[in-house]
Formats: C-alpha cells, structure tokens, sequence
C-alpha cells in the first residue's frame, strides 16, 4: 500500500519522525555496527548487494562516504535500521565538536568529525556540542 506524507504535522517537543522530519531504511550488516555508529554502503559485496548491506564507516572500502546512522548493534548479517535524512540524538561524533558543525566521517574510526576541507562528502551537521563522543545531529539525505 502506498504511503502519503501530504499532511504536516508541527508541534514543538514531538519526536524526531513527526512530520516526517526522519527517514529510516533496513539494510543488513555487513559487519559488526553498534548504535550509533555513520555507517556506507558495503562496495565489498557484488551486484546489487552493494546497497543491501552497510558497514561501519570506517570500514568501507569507499573511504567512509556515510549515508546514516545505525538506530542498533547488529552482527554480520543481521537486520538493522539505519536512520537516512533526518534528526538521530546519539550519533557518534568526536568530542568538542561544535554547534552546526558540518560533518564528515573520520576514517580510522567510524565516527563523525567537524568538516575541515572543501573535498570532503559532508554527512550531516552537529546540533550541539558533542561530549562523550556523542552528539545529535541531523543526518543529510544520500540513499
């Protein structure tokens, strides 16, 4: 059945998805993913596998091009939502990042860091400032 979002829904203090202000997409692991973590697509895979499973970021093969955050752990393997557009409240980003930070995946790690460069693939933006390596962010659309 086809799904309508023509109706906006505002009120201040709702959850994240209200008003369709969050997209959430399946994907199966292609590797252990803790909550929390930016994970991309897995170019490991072959054929149109490739946009089946993720992988923690810092793992890809693509350099950690994000396309969202994991909502869960999973094991290789397993079933796992992965928030695509939208606001997501305990994304992984390095500590002391500021305020609308623009964001992009740090490669040893997985997780985000403040953007530096004009060359890098910019994932989100940091909604306050990140303590405990974690921070909500509102993640930009890519999949």
């Amino acid at each position: 059945m086809a799904t309508s979002s023509l109706i906006q829904f505002l009120a201040a203090g709702e959850a994240g998805d209200s008003s369709n202000r969050r997209q959430v997409e399946t994907f199966l692991a292609g590797g252990a993913i803790s909550e929390g973590d930016w994970v991309a697509l897995d170019s490991s895979q072959a054929g149109a596998d490739r946009v089946l499973y993720v992988v923690e970021a810092a793992a890809s093969a693509t350099g950690g091009v994000a396309i969202g955050v994991a909502t869960e752990d999973a094991a290789a393997g397993e079933r796992l939502d992965v928030v695509v557009a939208g606001y997501y409240p305990t994304a992984k980003v390095t500590t002391g990042v500021a305020l609308n930070a623009p964001l992009s995946v740090d490669t040893t790690n997985g997780r985000a860091d403040a953007a530096t460069t004009s060359n890098v693939v910019i994932c989100g933006v940091c909604l306050e400032l990140a303590a405990a390596n974690v921070a909500p962010v509102h993640v930009y659309k890519r999949f």
